[in-house]
């Protein structure tokens, strides 16, 4: 399935044509995994529950098992992300108190292994 390419933060982008740019599968999945990650819980106002809300975690202390538990629950509803096997969550920091997140799931229409790293503060 072919959608609008649009990642989060950016905007749209223009495809070869001059139209606008398409993203599918794996592309695809990883705009939806970006965009449930970063979206706040109760902004979506169709479902208030969608979001892991990681934009929220900027600047606060860091718990990395809570990070973790909030980004494997929020990866296991998205129906880009297969259930099998489950995603792998790692949260680490460099030397400069940066906190990262590291993805690794598998695309569901593609079963590729995907690998995504978030800033989480």
């Amino acid at each position: 399935m072919t959608d609008i390419s649009h990642t989060i933060g950016s905007d749209l982008s223009l495809g070869p044509t001059g139209d606008l740019a398409g993203a599918d599968d794996p592309a695809l999945g990883t705009q939806r995994v970006l965009r449930r990650l970063l979206t706040n819980p109760g902004d979506y106002i169709w479902q208030l529950a969608y979001g892991a809300g990681l934009a929220r975690m900027v600047g606060q202390p860091t718990n990395a098992a809570a990070i973790q538990g909030v980004i494997r629950s929020q990866m296991l509803q998205e129906a880009a992300v297969a259930t099998t096997p489950a995603p792998v969550v790692t949260v680490s920091a460099d030397g400069s108190g940066n906190v990262f997140a590291t993805v690794q799931y598998t695309d569901a229409a593609t079963g590729q292994n995907q690998v995504l790293t978030v800033p989480v503060s």
